[in-house]
């Protein structure tokens, strides 16, 4: 489901608020999506980056940002 309103989750050693995740990344936020029966967002839209939310342990709730340019110049 996207959503354009933030929606603030957690990992194991982590609570990401709007705030958090603009710190973290560096561009403010603008919607997301949320897979059904999901607690943690797979993407992010910034301003200026799709944000790839990477799940990186099967043990503990851990996550990545990968930022992906949203329109890359090519030169």
């Amino acid at each position: 489901m996207m959503i354009c309103e933030w929606k603030t989750f957690a990992t194991d050693a982590e609570t990401y608020t709007q705030e958090t995740f603009e710190e973290i990344v560096g561009d403010p936020f603008e919607a997301m999506l949320i897979k059904e029966n999901e607690e943690i967002p797979n993407y992010i839209w910034t301003v200026n980056y799709v944000v790839n939310v990477k799940k990186y342990s099967k043990v503990l709730t851990e996550i990545q940002f990968e930022k992906i340019p949203r329109n890359p110049v090519c030169e």
